[in-house]
């Protein structure tokens, strides 16, 4: 049996590597024969990484290693990527991850700048996504603290703020300490389960000269690939209930983004003629024309039938979706399917007490500890499926398109229009408003679709969505973000990032002028405590004034337009828009939605 290989040694749909940079802010050059520093050495460790990038807000504690990046490494390989705020710092590494499954680095200024980008790491760990998140605390030694400002930016244990939603973290006290640290928090993060680390730079030891620099390494040799141990009689028992089912059901979730993970879950699909389920947090994991996806991708309910098509399944092969406790849960009631169940994840090497992100304990049968696209070829060898060609077309369904009466915007108006700008063209979706309609837009890619932001946190959309397009970036595929007002708002400065660095994307807002999600809840409670439900919009409502995002976007550089208030104008407007994107720009659509009552 093929052993399972770390995250990190893993194909992926796009190779950064092959990516044409953005432009670089080329820094004078400094003259040569120097002494060197202890941040000198940190940042030949981080160029050793070979990543690309490291997006960053600035901050004093990290002035030391700022320098040697500029004045040390010319600003290249990693090329700073500047933001307004270290959530988008991190919302931009976690994007960038969710299509190459590798990570970036980020820098983050002190105790205060990690508590900015707290919400971003959650997201990320949720994710199960890599990033390298480099801190800094004033001087260790209290005798080197300049007054009051690097007093309160020390803190004892930094890293307890993130340590719970995080794989490891390290405050190293040498430059050899630090060297050793980053690769082993690149290693870390990018074996599986992957998820952020973060290591602490104390300021004292950036700036404190070498009396040489550090003998080189070769940091391949700190990067050895991982087996996630599944035997080869886990398998066999997997395979040996997967002959016996005469009506199995495919749940796919988590999962990289490589054709060949791709082309695999299909040739496993057709094989068992099993139908397969899928859901809108998860990226697209499986082509949803295909005959073998009946049912749009789900919610955040299950619809009717594919509740129906786990109730009459005896083979459940559950590939580490999000929350499969979840979907039995609502097929099944407080009963136990009755049907087998084949899990495949790695996940439960991650969980701790203090997140419930692990959701509710599954009902398993047979669990397969790997991750699901090393696990699927094995599963193919056992059951003797030959990898190829695939032997069924998409079907003849379409998306729904919706075009209703009257000539106020619902989203699934909006999902329609922007469909038909879009026409032909490879797009990603790599943000999604929470009332989107799943059933209105197909998935025929692996990077059609990025997935929800891992842990829920309003304010990652629009961060989240600037880093997946930089990766996409001469890829041919126009980037698409469609927001809620309330995420773009909380997250809306990553546009002055994408504009700087020339990354090319369209945000679409989906404004309906509330935290809408939140009324609902309030008409909830109003009506189950027999109260005014008319109350709910009450301290909900972004109205008197209502904000113009499209000036908002081209107060940062970005191409505004609307607000599009009329259905018929969608169409004109998004064709507009995506013609900036294309040639090279970024724009922003204002559409303003139905009124809810």
């Amino acid at each position: 049996m093929t052993a399972t290989r770390s995250s990190a040694s893993k194909s992926s749909a796009i190779d950064p590597k092959q990516k044409t940079n953005v432009e670089i802010e080329r820094p004078l050059p400094s003259a040569a024969g120097g002494k060197p520093f202890a941040s000198d050495a940190i940042a030949d460790t981080l160029r050793a990484l070979d990543i690309p990038y490291i997006a960053l807000n600035p901050g004093a504690s990290y002035r030391g290693l700022h320098d040697s990046l500029v004045n040390h490494l010319g600003n290249e390989k990693p090329q700073m990527l500047v933001c307004l705020h270290e959530e988008t710092a991190v919302a931009l590494a976690h994007g960038w991850a969710k299509v190459t499954g590798k990570p970036m680095l980020v820098a983050v200024h002190s105790n205060v700048g990690l508590m900015h980008a707290v919400m971003a790491i959650y997201n990320c760990w949720c994710d199960r996504l890599p990033a390298i998140i480099l801190g800094a605390t004033g001087p260790v030694d209290a005798t080197k603290r300049r007054p009051w400002i690097e007093w309160i930016h020390t803190s004892r244990d930094q890293g307890a703020l993130v340590r719970n939603f995080t794989k490891w973290d390290d405050q190293p006290s040498s430059a050899g300490a630090a060297r050793e640290a980053i690769l082993r928090g690149a290693w870390l993060s990018q074996t599986a389960p992957m998820g952020p680390v973060y290591i602490n730079f104390d300021a004292g030891l950036q700036e404190q000269p070498l009396a040489e620099p550090l003998p080189p390494i070769d940091v391949t040799r700190f990067m050895p690939d991982v087996s996630l141990g599944v035997s080869a009689d886990a398998i066999n028992k997997a395979a040996a209930m997967i002959k016996a089912a005469k009506h199995p059901v495919i749940v796919f979730g988590r999962s990289g983004r490589s054709m060949e993970a791709w082309d695999n879950r299909i040739v496993l699909a057709e094989a068992l003629n099993a139908n397969v389920l899928t859901d809108i947090k998860s990226p697209s994991v499986f082509p949803t024309l295909h005959p073998l996806h009946p049912f749009p991708p789900s919610s955040h309910a299950l619809s009717k039938e594919a509740i129906a098509e786990l109730r009459q399944a005896d083979l459940i092969l559950s590939f580490d979706p999000i929350d499969i406790a979840g979907w039995f849960k609502v097929a099944f009631g407080d009963e136990q399917p009755k049907a087998k169940v084949v899990h495949v994840s790695a996940d439960h090497r991650v969980h701790n007490g203090w997140s419930m992100d692990y959701q509710a304990l599954p009902t398993v049968d047979c669990l397969l500890p790997g991750e699901p696209d090393d696990v699927i070829p094995d599963l193919l060898k056992a059951l003797d499926i030959k990898p190829s060609a695939r032997k069924m077309q998409n079907d003849t369904r379409r998306p729904v398109s919706i075009k209703s009466g009257g000539a106020e915007i619902g989203m699934d108006e909006l999902s329609t229009a922007l469909r038909e700008a879009v026409g032909d063209r490879p797009a990603t979706l790599t943000s999604l408003s929470l009332s989107w309609n799943s059933a209105t837009w197909s998935f025929d890619h692996p990077l059609d679709h990025l997935g929800a932001n891992g842990g829920g946190g309003l304010g990652a959309g629009p961060g989240n969505s600037v880093g997946a397009a930089l990766a996409l970036k001469g890829t041919g595929r126009l980037p698409i973000a469609v927001c809620g007002d309330g995420d773009f708002l909380m997250g809306n400065t990553a546009v002055w990032t994408a504009v700087h660095y020339q990354i090319p994307m369209l945000f679409v807002i989906a404004n309906n002028r509330s935290f809408f999600n939140d009324e609902m809840h309030q008409e909830r409670m109003a009506q189950v405590r027999e109260r005014p439900v008319e109350n709910r919009w009450i301290g909900m409502r972004m109205v008197e004034p209502e904000v113009d995002f499209a000036a908002m976007g081209r107060s940062q550089g970005a191409t505004g337009f609307g607000p599009v208030s009329k259905r018929e104008d969608m169409v004109k407007t998004f064709a507009q828009a995506i013609e900036v994107v294309e040639a090279g720009g970024v724009a922003i659509v204002d559409v303003r939605m139905k009124a809810q009552k």
